[in-house]
């Protein structure tokens, strides 16, 4: 808000917020108090016509529980092990009573049968992160770029506002307060805002298995069934809409972040923003 008053000429601008991952969880929450804020008398309005999210997450115990049966349909583990876990474990995979010592036998067995496999990505494998070699290595090059003082100038980083720039800062204490961000969702849907819910097909980190089920919670109608979106006439994965405003889309092959089908969730994002059908 402070760089919309600096800059008055883009309050007219439509305003959209995305993310990824983690962010599932806040911004929905952002989008609510925009929102709120909007209703203030006498305050400039801030143009919000929507959000964009990739992979979100957004219930602990959801999320992490859907990978058991994502990794069963992308046999990663047998038939016999995902049967005896339902089984066993009653679909409560991750926060396990201690006394039920045949599902934690089990769990122990689907993390042994997984643990080779990168979950962002699972057609890669797990490997050294400070390896070049490695998939991730991109992203600790991020601290070095950010952390260069020509870099802080350009940006205008204000001097002593932060020390070392850190991708991701595990010490920042905050009120974890938001257990879900569903309800947050379904205020925006009464509130009429476009949504674009994205999920690379090949994420076990928060697979798009769970990512349907949420959206099915919100009980809307379907306004487009389940059809492939095309790229230069190969399908380049599915998408699903909703009478809410809200679009559904799969990544084929993609992982837990856009980056790992740039052109594809470039091409996705510029039909959805632009109005046009995926």
């Amino acid at each position: 808000m402070q760089w919309l008053d600096k800059h008055p000429k883009y309050f007219s601008n439509p305003f959209y917020i995305a993310g990824n991952s983690y962010s599932g969880k806040v911004i929905p929450a952002i989008v609510q108090e925009i929102s709120n804020g909007n209703c203030i008398c006498c305050k400039p309005q801030i143009n919000l016509q929507g959000y964009v999210l990739g992979n979100p997450a957004t219930e602990v115990d959801h999320d992490r529980n859907s990978r058991i049966p994502f990794a069963h349909g992308m046999a990663l583990i047998s038939d016999e092990l995902y049967e005896s876990m339902k089984k066993r474990c009653g679909g409560n995979y991750f926060n396990v009573d201690p006394q039920n010592t045949e599902c934690l036998k089990l769990v122990q067995d689907f993390n042994k049968s997984v643990s080779r496999i990168y979950e962002e990505l699972i057609l890669e494998s797990n490997c050294d992160p400070t390896s070049p070699d490695c998939y991730t290595y991109r992203y600790s090059l991020s601290e070095y770029w950010a952390n260069n003082e020509s870099v802080r100038r350009v940006l205008k980083v204000a001097k002593g506002t932060t020390g070392k720039w850190e991708r991701c800062n595990y010490n920042v204490h905050c009120n974890k307060n938001i257990k879900s961000s569903i309800p947050y969702h379904m205020n925006s849907s009464i509130e009429g805002y476009r949504s674009l819910i994205i999920s690379g097909d090949h994420d076990m980190t928060n697979p798009f298995i769970g990512t349907q089920d949420w959206i099915r919670s919100l009980n809307f109608s379907i306004v487009e069934k389940w059809r492939p979106w095309m790229v230069h006439d190969k399908v380049a994965g599915y998408t699903k809409t909703y009478a809410n405003n809200m679009t559904f889309a799969t990544v084929k092959g993609g992982g837990h972040t856009l980056e790992y089908k740039p052109v594809e969730s470039s091409i996705l994002f510029e039909r959805w923003i632009s109005g046009q059908p995926l």
